[in-house]
């Protein structure tokens, strides 16, 4: 019985060595096959990873493939694929930085450029040379045509006194009569070109043109063709829009941060890369009926009449600023709920993330309180995409690499 006993355990040991060399085998062989099995991400959540294709649970995208092996937190790019992403950089230096709070606003007529066109003598509108609204005109340029008998008799007037004048030069009492009615006539916007063909035809011409006393773009047209118009009425109104009134609401709370004379930035909506410096001019010490809002305005310049009242605008004003601080454009920081982060140019083609924390803020520029220093060369556009590539290519969030 020994005997058996002791052949079974001989036979054991035999064997043994190769029972565990199957294992160990077959144990490798499941390893290199988890190693080499491919896996899938969600481009948007890179939390969800499975070993199959499919769909996201959270937000239905299919799922691309990744190695889940790579370690490296670096991503590299070759010199075609930085061109078509847009990749820029910049390297990192110090400067001043400013924090602002936005207005919202409006750009409005300015009325020292308007100008009201009035009959300066009563009669009756026979031609409008211009008939609708949004018409740009000139200074000297014909407006309207106008019937009035009692400029007719004010002519008549003129021409008697100028022929008694001619009858008899040395009469100083005809002369002052010739003057005062000649002065009339200059009062109803007759001009001496007239008068001299006044004279020169010898007869009265009840029909008078009058011309545009300024330049700009009429906004309004009151009287039509074949109206009677009083002495001073109006006419039609122009606007010049060569300067602008931009205007934006305070609330009582922030009246404390602005004041006459402020220099602020004016945006206005669609030429932000064109911004503005005003001063600000007026504080309306009164509430707006029915909000609790003041308004404040300044004047900007339109040479070119690109802007048009009503056309909104966001003024910005200054809250505080700092000097020698580093700052970088805003879409270079992303950020999610681990933090923020930027990506660095290690080498040429390499990009790398690195968490960094931010301070004092503006609608262009943050400030980089900590994780860069001087020198380091920074992605400024394109970063965003480094993001999405690094998670389509890791299967992970950068963040958790750093």
């Amino acid at each position: 019985m020994k005997r058996m006993d002791f052949l079974k355990s001989v036979a054991w040991v035999a064997v043994m060595p190769a029972v565990l060399f199957a294992a160990c085998s077959g144990n490798s062989e499941q390893q290199a096959a988890g190693a080499h099995q491919q896996t899938y991400t969600c481009p948007m959540h890179p939390q969800i990873v499975q070993d199959k294709p499919g769909t996201c649970p959270i937000c239905a995208m299919d799922l691309v493939p990744f190695d889940k092996n790579n370690k490296d937190a670096t991503l590299t790019l070759g010199e075609s694929q930085i061109t078509l992403a847009n990749i820029t950089t910049t390297v990192v230096g110090t400067g001043a930085l400013s924090n602002f709070r936005q207005l919202n606003g409006r750009l409005v007529t300015n009325p020292e450029n308007t100008a009201v066109i009035s009959s300066r003598v009563p009669g009756r509108l026979e031609v409008l040379y211009v008939k609708e609204t949004g018409v740009k005109v000139i200074k000297g340029q014909p407006l309207y045509r106008i019937y009035s008998e009692q400029l007719a008799a004010l002519q008549q007037e003129y021409l008697l006194a100028v022929a008694q004048v001619k009858q008899f030069p040395d009469d100083q009492k005809f002369r002052q009569i010739e003057q005062a009615a000649k002065q009339k006539l200059l009062l109803y916007d007759q001009q001496e070109a007239q008068l001299r063909q006044l004279t020169a035809a010898g007869k009265v011409d009840p029909y008078v043109t009058y011309t545009a006393t300024a330049s700009g773009i009429i906004s309004q047209i009151t009287a039509t063709e074949g109206q009677y118009v009083s002495e001073g009425g109006e006419v039609m109104r122009l606007e010049g829009y060569q300067q602008l009134w931009a205007e934006a609401d305070v609330y009582p709370a922030e009246a404390a941060l602005v004041r006459v004379g402020q220099q602020v930035k004016v945006l206005v909506a669609g030429y932000e890369n064109e911004p503005q410096q005003m001063t600000i001019q007026f504080i309306n010490p009164a509430l707006q009926t029915g909000s609790q809002l003041m308004q404040i305005r300044g004047t900007v310049p339109n040479p070119a009449n690109q802007w048009q009242p009503g056309q909104q605008v966001n003024m910005l004003l200054p809250l505080a600023s700092k000097g020698n601080v580093i700052s970088l454009p805003v879409d270079a920081v992303i950020r999610d709920g681990k933090g923020a982060h930027v990506w660095l140019e290690t080498a040429p083609g390499k990009f790398a993330p690195r968490r960094i924390r931010t301070g004092m803020e503006d609608f262009d520029a943050v400030e980089i309180t900590e994780g860069l220093k001087e020198g380091d060369k920074v992605v400024i556009t394109g970063a965003y995409l480094l993001y999405s590539e690094y998670i389509l290519k890791k299967g992970a969030d950068p963040m958790a690499a750093l």
